[in-house]
């Protein structure tokens, strides 16, 4: 699906651009303008600093909000750096009050000041409540545009009430049936107000078991229960069951993209609003500090092989396998990291199976270290001609790959336990352990058998 989206916006860059050199301007600009404001997010993001520029000023005004919110927050400050004060406003008329709430996040002081006093007393308050709750929480997500009923009135009013309406909102699968002081009681599915008698009132048909949100919950745990409940739309409450809005699937889905981007990049140490397409100094200092890390650790196992220099000087064969016993450990650690930091993130991982997660996986090390021990020393012996040496890398081989598998269970759920990101940090500390470790089982039993 990313290969087909990647493919399309390439389409669509080229068509442009023949369109931008043999036909006019203005052919170029409606041709532009008649993409989503999703396709043109994806166009500007893969496009160099000149010609996103050059594309920008094509996009019309109306759209510009749209747009930018479809933007990684790089892209986005740089655009609204950019901006005119009363372009910036124009560009958030018209947007949902969750949009605009992770927009209006990204503008300066003044800016923030100026749209707000642009909106009318009731859109104040609806902003104004959303961004009382932090970007990451069901809260942050919410939109305000519900549409409620009472339970005593008949499913007749309510369809009369709804032809009136100009339009749902959207992704409106069901209204909420409140009381009085705006507490909330149940759904009433559109599929349930077409298919019943127009005489029943809302409290005879309506769904009493929805699954309510929590204003406070995390948006992961917004999301499980989305993929969960196969729901569309969910009611966000307080602590005292009053309803504050909804949150619909597109925002779920928003959710676990970044999500998914999180855990890819923050491997690498980089977030997933990085712009690829950024000049490259920022870029390069963003990239600086990881790699500054990383040196740390590589003066860690460096430090590990400077305590047998005597061992390296006398057998230089040692000095050639050395890697592969680190390489094999690092690759197998990360497997098991990469495992149970999805399950972290998806809540498959408590209290009650850790102790079986970490029993299965050093089985699973142990086999693969045995099995490829007994590889890497048929390798070794054949190489070098001497039995000794396939022992030592065998027995360094199994050790760490046993290291490397307790240390991707018990490294994510340590930091989990701290606070720390997995995701970020842990394939960092998993490469010293494997490093120092792989090293230092072949070294020193090598010292121990070889001299």
């Amino acid at each position: 699906m990313e290969q087909d989206r990647s493919q399309k916006t390439e389409d669509q860059i080229l068509a442009l651009a023949d369109v931008m050199e043999t036909g006019t301007m203005q052919h170029a600009r409606s041709m532009l303008n008649e993409l989503s404001p999703a396709e043109i997010a994806n166009m500007l993001e893969a496009l160099p600093h000149t010609e996103r520029n050059i594309i920008w000023e094509m996009v019309d005004s109306e759209k510009e909000g749209e747009v930018l919110i479809q933007l990684g927050e790089e892209l986005r400050s740089t655009l609204i750096r950019d901006m005119s004060l009363q372009d910036l406003v124009n560009a958030t008329e018209g947007m949902d009050t969750d949009d605009l709430a992770d927009f209006i996040q990204s503008l300066p002081d003044r800016v923030t000041t100026q749209v707000l006093t642009s909106l009318d007393t009731q859109n104040r308050e609806r902003l104004e409540a959303v961004l009382s709750y932090p970007e990451d929480s069901a809260g942050g997500l919410m939109n305000t545009d519900t549409i409620t009923v009472r339970n005593e009135v008949t499913i007749d009013v309510v369809l009369r009430y709804l032809r009136r309406m100009e339009k749902l909102p959207d992704n409106t699968d069901s209204l909420f049936v409140t009381t009085r002081d705006n507490l909330f009681v149940g759904t009433l599915p559109l599929t349930t107000i077409l298919t019943s008698d127009p005489e029943l009132t809302v409290a005879d048909v309506m769904k009493r078991d929805t699954e309510v949100i929590k204003a406070s919950m995390e948006d992961d745990e917004v999301a499980k229960i989305f993929e969960t409940h196969d729901m569309i739309s969910a009611p966000v409450v307080d602590e005292n069951m009053k309803l504050l809005g909804r949150i619909t699937i597109d925002d779920v889905v928003d959710v676990i993209r970044e999500e998914a981007e999180h855990s890819v990049l923050g491997m690498a140490g980089l977030t997933e609003e990085e712009d690829l397409f950024a000049p490259a100094v920022p870029s390069a200092r963003r990239r600086a500090i990881w790699l500054g890390i990383n040196l740390l650790t590589a003066f860690a196992a460096s430090w590990v092989v400077s305590n047998f220099e005597s061992t390296l000087e006398k057998v230089v064969t040692i000095a050639v396998l050395m890697n592969v016993v680190a390489s094999m450990g690092g690759i197998a650690g990360t497997q098991t990291l990469t495992l149970v930091t999805r399950g972290l993130a998806l809540g498959q991982v408590s209290r009650s199976n850790r102790r079986w997660l970490v029993n299965k996986e050093i089985i699973v090390g142990l086999l693969n270290g045995i099995g490829w021990a007994l590889v890497i020393a048929a390798i070794a012996v054949f190489w070098f001609d001497d039995l000794q040496i396939g022992y030592v890398i065998a027995a360094a081989t199994i050790i760490n790959l046993f290291v490397a598998a307790f240390s991707g269970v018990a490294i994510p759920i340590i930091m989990q336990k701290m606070n720390i990101d997995p995701a970020i940090a842990g394939s960092v500390v998993l490469t010293t352990i494997t490093d120092i470790v792989g090293l230092f089982a072949f070294l020193g039993l090598a010292t121990l058998f070889l001299l």
